[in-house]
């Protein structure tokens, strides 16, 4: 019988050779099967090991055990996935798994030169994923949630299965009668996504039954909102300048402002304002009308001051 999962496969076409992100859960494990199954000899499995807890070392096991059977060549990458202070345990994760994931690709370790990687997130992520960002009070770009395809170092990156709820990928598995890992931190509810995921999706369930299918047409609806605001914000940039020219900010509206100095932080310097901190400065560039006015504000890692005629941003070394 076809199913969502079937479905989902079946209108996947990355470029070959393939990488599949597996770290040996149930929707990683499903889609490595299934990929390995479809383009035998054209797949390959990265599994990062993040060195966090003391169930990883089974979770390379089962990785091991998985690939040796498939036939399918298993990269390990070793990562230190310790969070610094102010950082969110996830956020440090996910920044050292892509970079892994980059590593592995390019390592000459592998069996052919990669050129997608595949991620297992699925319909039930998206929707953690959205809500957490609704929570945030997240504008448009959080709201747009995981896109399903992008480039990034080189790269073709494919989240094939977002239209599959977690139901359906292990159902898929259990009709196989395959295995998968289950990991210990996913039952512990001082996660937030932890909480989403067993407290608040059964309600939506019960509430909402096509909630899946509603929520991603809203970050989808949003994704295509953010792709103009970037198309926007290059423009508005190539006019303001690098950096930017402050006559040539003031003249813009509120709402481009705001988005091309977003853009501005994010693409030169990698940083993000909080929302306080950007409007504070929108606050100080339009006050800033006489040549002695000074502006320095704290702007995401860093600060931003007016020199001359424009901003510059710049982030002070830590003294020891």
């Amino acid at each position: 019988m076809s199913t969502t999962f079937d479905a989902a496969i079946g209108a996947f076409v990355p470029a070959l050779p393939l990488a599949v992100g597996l770290s040996g859960g149930a929707d990683s494990t499903a889609l490595l099967l299934a990929c390995a199954q479809r383009w035998p000899g054209q797949v390959q499995a990265i599994h990062v090991h993040h060195g966090l807890q003391a169930a990883a070392d089974t979770f390379v096991q089962h990785c091991t055990a998985l690939c040796q059977r498939l036939r399918v060549p298993l990269l390990v990458q070793h990562v230190d996935a310790r969070h610094a202070p102010g950082q969110s345990p996830e956020d440090a994760a996910r920044i050292v798994r892509y970079k892994a994931f980059e590593a592995a690709a390019r390592s000459q370790k592998s069996q052919a030169a990669i050129k997608s990687i595949a991620l297992a997130q699925h319909a039930d992520d998206q929707v953690e994923t959205l809500l957490l960002a609704l929570s945030r009070g997240a504008g448009v770009a959080g709201l747009a949630s995981m896109p399903a395809q992008w480039q990034r170092a080189g790269l073709d990156w494919h989240r094939p299965l977002l239209q599959v709820s977690a139901t359906e990928v292990r159902a898929w598995l259990r009709a196989r009668g395959e295995v998968w890992v289950e990991d210990p931190t996913n039952a512990d509810e001082r996660y937030t996504r932890n909480r989403i995921r067993a407290r608040l999706l059964p309600v939506l369930e019960a509430v909402f039954p096509a909630f899946r299918d509603t929520f991603a047409r809203s970050a989808a609806h949003a994704g295509q909102a953010k792709a103009l605001l970037q198309e926007l914000a290059q423009q508005d940039l190539a006019a303001v300048g690098v950096p930017p020219q402050l006559a040539v900010l003031q003249a813009l509206s509120p709402e481009r402002q705001a988005n091309v100095l977003r853009h501005w932080l994010l693409s030169s310097h990698q940083t993000t304002p909080a929302a306080a901190q950007l409007a504070e400065l929108m606050r100080q560039i339009a006050a800033c009308t006489t040549r002695g006015h000074r502006i320095h504000i704290k702007v995401g890692r860093g600060f931003i001051e007016r020199r001359g005629a424009e901003l510059d941003w710049y982030n002070p070394p830590v003294l020891d």
